[in-house]
């Protein structure tokens, strides 16, 4: 059973896909125009089957989620937002999955908050301290709303050009022009210091106590590994990382039944659940 909801968190509502009962599981989206936490996530949650409460928002300026009067997107709001979500809907320990941006939000959040955080996923992630911002997350923010953006985004995320299909293509489009205000104002120009912004210092990253999984794509461009995740590697206290080889930004999607049972593996062996 899946559903979408309105939760009103610090007096700003975040919509909210969820799925299925038992231990919790918040799942972060990444930054493309277009992205939305059920479209990053719906296959996966319905892949993990009824056993885990899946918790897929909006993030502040994606989908239905606004970005709160008087703020402007970043980690420090996303951060602050995904632990008032959870406290809002009473949740006192969950897993936390994260995509890219959403990845450094995940570790943002393990650190503010280690008594509820139990897991940590962060697949094709941003966060590490210095990592620059490469050229296919630069273009990736500057994708105009429409199908051409649409089809040059999602070439860049994947590996494998057969998953840029028309019907993909005409679904981002669409929900690239629902969502264009407000993506406009979280990635203007000059780009580098939203990247900047997505990085963890070694301090915060040293005080993450959860077991941390990293999952990458071996030719991911947007976050490339040798930049964003083994950097991770020397920071964080319990962690584990799997490459996926002939595999791009979006192993969820290039790669979803081997990512899957990596995700379940890993989310199973918490002690708390």
């Amino acid at each position: 059973m899946t559903a979408h909801r309105t939760v009103t968190v610090d007096g700003s509502p975040v919509h909210v896909f969820e799925s299925g009962a038992g231990p919790a599981v918040l799942m972060l989206h990444g930054s493309g125009p277009g992205t939305t936490g059920s479209g990053a996530w719906a296959a996966t949650a319905q892949a993990l089957g009824t056993s885990w409460h899946v918790l897929a928002p909006d993030q502040a300026g994606f989908g239905r989620t606004p970005v709160p009067a008087g703020s402007r997107g970043g980690l420090r709001l996303w951060t602050e937002q995904a632990a008032g979500l959870m406290d809002a809907l009473g949740v006192e320990h969950y897993a936390v999955v994260g995509h890219s941006m959403g990845g450094a939000v995940a570790l943002a959040l393990a650190a503010a908050r280690p008594e509820q955080v139990s897991r940590v996923v962060a697949v094709s992630t941003m966060g590490a301290p210095g990592a620059p911002l490469s050229a296919d997350l630069d273009a990736i923010w500057a994708a105009p709303a429409g199908p051409p953006g649409a089809r040059d985004m999602l070439s860049r995320l994947v590996l494998d050009q057969a998953l840029v299909t028309d019907a993909a293509v005409e679904t981002r489009a669409a929900a690239m022009r629902a969502g264009a205000a407000a993506f406009a104002s979280l990635f203007p120009p000059p780009r580098a210091r939203w990247a900047d912004d997505l990085t963890l210092s070694a301090r915060t990253l040293a005080a993450i106590r959860a077991p941390v999984l990293l999952v990458h794509g071996a030719e991911d461009r947007v976050t490339p590994l040798a930049a964003s995740t083994l950097p991770l590697l020397e920071h964080l206290a319990d962690v584990r990382l799997h490459v996926l080889g002939r595999c791009g930004h979006v192993p969820a999607i290039e790669h979803p039944h081997e990512f899957r049972q990596l995700l379940s593996g890993f989310l199973r062996r918490d002690s708390r659940h």
